[in-house]
């Protein structure tokens, strides 16, 4: 839910707005003032995700009250709400993420909302000042939101190792353990050697990289400290977990988050330790996915409902329910060719790659279809 701090000295104007957020399900009203000076004692506490403003308030400006919001609670988004709009400009100088004209519409207060969620997933992606690895289908470097040379790892084997720490970041991973895991056919000794070696290469690697990324030996093993380095996957997850369902008011930020899923949890590298990882976070996007398109097909959003079907079927290929679904969106919007080409392409991938036939259910709605249009 959205933590909303409302500030107005026209009490009417001030419940109503309260009224009006609380009916549209997604906020909380966690304070509301028509005194601006007890509502800058109480922000720090409340730590809103957004503040209402009213610009024309007895003994301080709306605009000044901002510049303290922002001071005192600098993760907050700020709305300003006023009869004029003669302040516009003097607003979005301040960085508000929107203005809103009283008398306050529903509809534009939905818009507000959209725009509040929006960013607070790009927020969620990716906090530019720092820096991110990203390890969706391969991994690499990114700061200020610029992607960093690529890392030459030595060995593939130094690079299967930093790849495991990073997996098991903040945990102890005992030496034995990795010289069992890579080495097994040699003995203790030589192994023990190839093992620190390894580490040293990986740590070199890092560091010409510019990457300040530190693995600690203690206790008979090697620890990967991310301290306050931001993971993709990390960050993509809790995105996804913060939204609710998808809705009309919120569809925009799903479909954000689902961009931001570029491939497979270290796609490239197919570690068989990483699979139970990456199946995982596959069924989250995949569920995430389905859940918006069908949304979009509800709501007659039909291309957008196409654009996520054909989302799906790239990154899910074998996923042979999405292909019947975007087919029978195609079939919706009247496309016959569409319809013949996704079903060949069905058939050609089923066959080609998996030496299999299509499901009975899928194979029966496409000859009911092409009897029906052949009818008409």
């Amino acid at each position: 839910m959205i933590q909303a701090l409302l500030v107005d000295d026209e009490r009417l104007a001030l419940m109503k707005l309260q009224l009006m957020l609380e009916e549209l399900g997604t906020v909380t009203v966690t304070g509301a003032f028509t005194d601006p000076s007890e509502a800058l004692s109480a922000a720090p506490s409340l730590d809103p995700d957004v503040i209402f403003l009213d610009i024309e308030m007895p003994e301080i400006n709306g605009m000044q009250a901002a510049e303290l919001m922002q001071n005192l609670c600098p993760g907050a988004s700020i709305v300003f709400v006023t009869a004029y709009n003669d302040y516009a400009v003097d607003a979005f100088e301040l960085n508000a993420l929107d203005y809103v004209l009283k008398p306050v519409r529903r509809d534009r207060l939905q818009k507000t909302l959209q725009r509040l969620e929006s960013a607070k997933a790009q927020v969620t992606l990716g906090n530019p000042s720092k820096l991110m690895l990203r390890c969706m289908q391969s991994i690499r470097f990114e700061l200020d939101g610029q992607p960093l040379q690529s890392i030459r790892w030595r060995t593939l084997k130094a690079q299967e190792v930093f790849a495991y720490l990073l997996h098991n970041r903040n945990r102890l991973i005992s030496k034995d353990y990795l010289i069992e895991w890579l080495w097994p056919e040699l003995d203790v000794k030589k192994a023990s050697t190839l093992l620190y070696t390894t580490i040293y290469q990986v740590r070199q690697c890092l560091k010409q990289a510019g990457i300040e990324l530190q693995i600690n030996s203690a206790n008979e093993g090697y620890v990967l400290e991310t301290g306050g380095l931001l993971i993709d996957t990390v960050e993509w997850e809790k995105g996804i977990l913060a939204l609710p369902e998808v809705n009309e008011k919120n569809y925009t930020a799903h479909v954000q988050l689902l961009d931001f899923y570029s491939g497979d949890y270290l796609g490239d590298y197919g570690y068989i330790w990483a699979e139970s990882e990456r199946q995982r976070l596959r069924a989250i996007w995949l569920q995430r996915a389905t859940g918006l398109a069908e949304f979009f097909v509800s709501s007659g959003k039909l291309p957008a409902a196409v654009t996520t079907y054909q989302r799906i079927v790239l990154l899910q290929p074998y996923f042979e329910q999405a292909h019947l679904d975007l087919m029978k969106v195609y079939d919706s919007m009247g496309d016959r060719i569409a319809v013949e080409q996704q079903y060949n392409t069905l058939c050609n991938l089923l066959n080609r790659e998996l030496n299999i036939e299509l499901p009975s259910h899928i194979i029966d709605w496409y000859e009911n279809w092409k009897h029906i249009n052949l009818s008409i």
